[in-house]
């Protein structure tokens, strides 16, 4: 029997493998495929076993899955958009309950009003790893990403309230007072627990040492927090999310670079693995919740539509709210998001595994539940493959923009500038006097190739010319595959320890990591590269014109006059003057500014619109 479910493991894990790298390779959403592929191996006779219960999913999978997107989950983010996470997180949840309960009372009252109140609640959060694994892989706004995500990390706690309310009004009456203070609990209980769980593995980790102990104690935090929080009849899921939030906000000073490295690479391993299994599973389900059906002596006349009016009635609700909660806050004059935001806002809606392991927490003597079994999976089913495999053409359809990887390459280049330029300050702050001056140029050199190689992923360079970022990135690629070559046959010769060997092939393999590949970004010809509003605040920026003839319109006017190259080039705002970046040899655009102390220049190239004021360092 071990054996057997040892196989059982392996080919999960084989197929989540096969199928994820058949779905990057033609481009499909991998949650979607996998659960289409699910569906498929359920009706393989004996070919897997492994069924879905809640202690499998809500203790097992969700709390790490949740951990894992706390922690990447900035807590400025969160801040900036509460008011809409509570909106969704807890009003639509509130409102779903409400609307599919009734529903379905309507179309079964011999379940009772209770028991169709927990089936809303069953189906009424989106799902969290829905909304991570398939809301970015649409080019949705970060905006609505963002939101969508945290409100995932909220809305099980929601649900899973509403959940136990309606399961004890199936036993006995329940007053509005109870409800409120369940709901006070769970997330009073959970927010104070998440908060000490933060505390203590906080002070843990502050004395830890090495990457490895770290990172194992970042396997334990979500049980630490979601394990108490659950035998206090709190929330363990908000547990998980403030203890993720707190410990992800805080890692630049709990923690290495090198652990939080590790750290990084380890979760997303995790995340992926979980993530992919949590969708083979909901597809794996099917066929015994049809046979559960079918021993209930419900005909499929009657079972059908039933669970098509639940699944209608999901994603209605949704729309509902949305819409009366934008309207709403228009009336009052408040920021709200646009109706095509809501459109997408709505439809983004997708259930999850969390739907399918609430749905088995209602009693097993419960009448209908195996047919409340089966609308649950036909909610998951139905929104994931209506909404997911349609969400990117909506996104067109309102032309709702996606990020930009020209942008964010902008708004990295002014990051990495100011970075810099506070690196190169607190260099000249500790400088001594024996400080070797070779080593003080090293430094130097080395920031001024980092602030170019992030420019040059700007505009496009001339045909000719290969910018030096990437000339670098090329050459020394191909020197590390020489390094390593020759460590390869140093070990196959022998005569070294294993650990100097290792060592050595470490050290190639990281600084082939650190090689970012530098491409040039394609400059868009309908619509100007311009930094995002709110950015850039200095007084040379507000004074500048946006744009002045170009005294030389065909190039750099140095490079033109020597007969040299240029990789980009700049306008000058005060004087027209044309000049070439700091990447390409001339550098006459900084040239150009030292000599006549011109403030501001612009991208002169095609499709850019930013600018950049030389005197404060700023990006506007």
């Amino acid at each position: 029997m071990r054996v057997h479910a040892t196989l059982q493991i392996l080919a999960l894990i084989a197929v989540i493998v096969a199928v994820s790298a058949g779905a990057r390779r033609w481009r499909y959403a991998e949650p979607l495929v996998l659960m289409v592929v699910g569906v498929g191996l359920s009706f393989i006779p004996h070919a897997f076993t492994i069924r879905i219960t809640p202690d499998l999913v809500l203790t097992g999978l969700l709390p790490p899955l949740l951990y894992a997107a706390a922690i990447r989950t900035p807590l400025v983010q969160f801040r900036a958009n509460r008011r809409g996470i509570i909106l969704l997180a807890v009003g639509a949840v509130a409102f779903t309950t409400a609307a599919v309960g009734l529903v379905t009372w309507w179309m079964l009252p011999a379940a009772g009003l209770a028991a169709a109140m927990a089936l809303g609640a069953v189906v009424a959060p989106p799902d969290a790893v829905a909304a991570t694994a398939v809301g970015r892989r649409v080019g949705m706004p970060r905006r609505i990403v963002a939101l969508l995500e945290s409100e995932s990390l909220l809305n099980d706690a929601s649900a899973l309230v509403a959940l136990g309310t309606a399961l004890a009004a199936m036993t006995s009456r329940v007053h509005a007072t109870t409800v409120i203070w369940d709901f006070v609990k769970a997330a009073g209980g959970g927010l104070i627990i998440g908060l000490l769980a933060a505390t203590v593995l906080a002070l843990i980790r502050r004395r830890l040492t090495t990457a490895v102990l770290d990172t194992t104690l970042s396997f334990a935090a979500p049980y630490v927090a979601f394990l108490p929080a659950e035998e206090l009849g709190t929330s363990g899921v908000l547990a998980v999310v403030v203890t993720g939030l707190l410990l992800g906000h805080r890692s630049t000073t709990l923690q290495s670079a090198t652990s939080r490295i590790a750290e990084s690479i380890n979760w997303q391993t995790v995340q992926f693995v979980l993530e992919n299994i949590v969708f083979l599973l909901i597809g794996l389900q099917v066929r015994d919740l049809a046979v559960a059906v079918n021993a209930g002596n419900l005909a499929w006349g009657v079972v059908v539509p039933i669970c098509l009016g639940v699944l209608a009635a999901t994603i209605v609700a949704r729309f509902v709210y949305v819409f009366g909660v934008a309207g709403g806050l228009r009336l009052t004059r408040r920021d709200a998001w646009s109706w095509a935001e809501c459109t997408v806002i709505s439809w983004a809606g997708m259930r999850g595994v969390v739907t399918l392991a609430a749905v088995f927490v209602i009693p097993p003597d419960t009448p209908y539940r195996a047919l409340f079994a089966f609308a649950a999976f036909t909610v998951v089913a139905g929104t994931l493959l209506l909404q997911g495999w349609t969400l990117p053409w909506l996104v067109r359809r309102f032309r709702l923009p996606g990020p930009d990887p020209v942008e964010d390459a902008l708004q990295l280049a002014g990051l990495t500038s100011g970075a810099t330029r506070a690196g190169l300050e607190r260099l000249a702050e500790v400088l001594g006097p024996d400080d070797p001056p070779e080593v003080v140029a090293q430094l130097e050199e080395r920031a001024d190739r980092r602030v170019n190689m992030a420019w040059e992923r700007l505009g496009r360079s001339q045909a000719e010319v290969e910018p030096p970022a990437a000339a670098y990135r090329r050459l020394r690629l191909d020197m590390l595959a020489a390094e390593r070559e020759w460590v390869l046959a140093a070990r196959d010769r022998g005569g070294y320890d294993h650990e100097v060997l290792h060592t050595a092939m470490r050290a190639i393999d990281m600084e082939e990591s650190m090689l970012d590949r530098v491409e040039d970004a394609t400059a868009r010809l309908d619509q100007e590269l311009t930094v995002p509003a709110g950015r850039g605040g200095c007084a040379h920026l507000r004074e500048a014109p946006r744009a002045r003839p170009a005294s030389t319109p065909d190039g750099c006017a140095e490079c033109l006059r020597d007969g040299t190259r240029w990789v980009h080039l700049r306008l000058c705002l005060s004087c027209g003057h044309v000049g070439c970046c700091d990447s390409s040899p001339g550098r006459h655009a900084t040239a150009h500014f030292e000599a006549t102390s011109h403030p501001v220049m612009r991208s002169f190239e095609p499709g850019e619109a930013w600018r950049w004021c030389y005197v404060d360092e700023m990006l506007g």
